[in-house]
């Protein structure tokens, strides 16, 4: 049985980081804060929710895409795992914070 690589779960929730009410995205999976942009180590793969591990993780940096635009890069402050997310800085409901992202890109 071929397993999943994508699932969409595009449910609001509030940031454990910084308390913000996040909307869902409408045509994606929501999984960060467009305010902080920090994010719950909750996916084994993207929307899954199989990950049993649960800490905030971080945004340490950002890489563009030429396809894909933004891609911000988190790390878990509880296992230290990396993940990368699409940045929704044009969603039309609570775009993420581009001066943030751009801060990222030179994060290294």
């Amino acid at each position: 049985m071929e397993q999943k690589l994508f699932t969409k779960n595009d449910s609001g929730f509030i940031c454990q980081n910084c308390g913000f009410e996040v909307l869902p995205l409408g045509y994606s999976s929501r999984n960060h804060c467009p305010k902080c942009l920090c994010s719950l180590h909750l996916d084994v793969n993207p929307g899954d929710r199989a990950s049993d591990c649960g800490g905030i993780m971080d945004p340490i940096s950002a890489e563009t895409d030429a396809k894909k635009g933004y891609i911000i890069v988190h790390k878990c402050r509880k296992c230290g795992a990396i993940r990368k997310n699409k940045a929704a800085n044009e969603a039309k409901t609570q775009p993420d914070n581009i001066d943030l992202i751009i801060k990222l890109t030179v994060a290294k």
